[in-house]
């Protein structure tokens, strides 16, 4: 995966997983487009639960979309089973319409292989909340990136799935970081627009969106800003907005960190996380909310 901050165009901001009255969701597709246009969002991607209950929904959110704002298709797929669960939960954004339902005994990696093959971006949702093992989440080899960041699982105090990522990051998987809200706007639940990803391109069209989520090129985030991030010469160089911490970390023990009362940037050797192959940036901002690059591979092995 590039980093994306030099390539051509500028972030839009993004939420991959949101559910609305067409699954389990408390507002119909075009309020909770209304909610994340009014907070400033450029796209949004509602993914139903893809469930015979609800009629297998793929909510097609087309009409949503106007100038300066557009919506990916997409949905939550669920198949039997993991190892601790019933069944998975995979986000698929860029589903065709018309995607058919599971057949008898297709298994969740079955499930999202087929959905890959169809072009869609294949997220692995909350493994921490689903209590995914590691050989369950090395079996949905058709992932193009882990929901590292679940707003709604920050209720349950699940919301990170940073461990994981990085135990399959460190066994040479190569995945991207995304973070999401999987609102539902139910009133139990907290209000959305808490997590999302900032993807480069060079338009707002949803085939350049997807494409750039393929392809690795976006960050995540639960408040502050990454300007750039750069790898040369054995040590990472970051930009951001005013942050208290710059972290670089990766699949061995440790961490080099820079701390302040307002960072704006921050330069890092990367020699302690060759033998993992790759290194992560995270920063930290006063009130503790995070943005994380996707994974940097380093030379040697690679892991992203």
């Amino acid at each position: 995966m590039d980093l994306p901050f030099n390539l051509p165009g500028r972030f839009w901001r993004g939420n991959l997983h949101t559910h609305s009255d067409q699954s389990d969701g408390a507002l119909s597709p075009a309020d909770v487009a209304h909610r994340y246009r009014a907070a400033g969002y450029d796209f949004l991607a509602i993914t139903d639960h893809f469930r015979a209950r609800y009629g297998f929904p793929l909510t097609d959110t087309r009409p949503l979309r106007m100038t300066g704002f557009t919506t990916l298709l997409g949905a939550e797929l669920h198949a039997p089973r993991t190892e601790l669960s019933s069944e998975w939960h995979i986000i698929a954004v860029g589903l065709p319409l018309g995607f058919l339902p599971p057949g008898p005994g297709e298994t969740g990696p079955m499930l999202a292989r087929r959905a890959r093959a169809a072009g869609a971006f294949i997220g692995m949702a909350h493994p921490a909340a689903s209590l995914l093992t590691l050989a369950d989440a090395e079996s949905l080899d058709a992932a193009h990136s882990v929901e590292v960041y679940n707003a709604l699982a920050a209720r349950d105090d699940r919301a990170d799935s940073w461990h994981r990522t990085d135990l399959l990051l460190a066994r040479g998987h190569r995945l991207g970081a995304y973070a999401a809200d999987d609102a539902h706007f139910q009133p139990q639940d907290p209000p959305g627009c808490a997590a999302w990803v900032q993807v480069r391109t060079e338009s707002l069209e949803p085939d350049s969106l997807l494409a750039a989520l393929k392809a690795g090129h976006y960050y995540a985030s639960t408040g502050p800003e990454l300007h750039d991030v750069q790898f040369s010469g054995g040590r990472v160089a970051v930009r951001c907005s005013p942050v208290s911490k710059v972290l670089l970390t990766g699949g061995v023990p440790g961490v080099e960190a820079i701390e302040g009362s307002v960072l704006t940037e921050g330069d890092l050797p990367v020699a302690r996380f060759r033998p993992s192959g790759y290194c992560r940036v995270t920063i930290v901002d006063a009130a503790g909310q995070r943005a994380w690059t996707n994974p940097i591979p380093l030379s040697g092995r690679t892991a992203c």
